[in-house]
């Protein structure tokens, strides 16, 4: 059975459930970007000699975290 909308308020809450799943959508997809920017930029980094360690260490993160976020291609 198909539950209608029965008033304004309940169009109202849709509604809001439509931009808050938007809003979502495109937080997710930011996210997504900045962590593969994220990745380029720890890679340079390491490149250019310094250790996990620290990067570790700047971020104020374990050594770690950092391993598991290179491993985990992120």
């Amino acid at each position: 059975m198909v539950k209608h909308i029965e008033s304004t308020a309940h169009a109202d809450l849709f509604e809001e459930l439509k931009q808050v799943r938007s809003a979502a959508i495109e937080h997710y997809t930011e996210a997504i970007r900045l962590s593969k920017e994220r990745r380029k930029l720890i890679d340079r980094l390491l490149t250019e000699g310094f250790s996990q360690a620290d990067v570790a260490r700047e971020l104020g993160v374990t050594r770690q975290a950092i391993q598991k976020m290179m491993a985990a291609g992120q």
